[in-house]
């Protein structure tokens, strides 16, 4: 039968139990000029806006 050569140490244990390393769902959030979805800190797809100031131009 199979038999560990050395015991584990908690440290190891403990990483490998954690869940740290698990993916989170980003941050969505509604843009206040447009109304679309958009990604946290990031400029608007839709409307070229971002914190209140047009930074890209967009085709109307």
């Amino acid at each position: 039968m199979a038999v560990p050569k050395r015991k584990t140490s908690k440290a190891r244990r403990d990483k490998r139990r954690s869940t740290v390393w698990k993916l989170e769902a980003p941050a969505i959030s509604r843009c206040p000029n447009c109304g679309e979805y958009k990604l946290s800190h990031r400029v608007c797809g839709s409307c070229g806006y971002y914190n209140g100031r047009e930074v890209i131009k967009t085709e109307a």
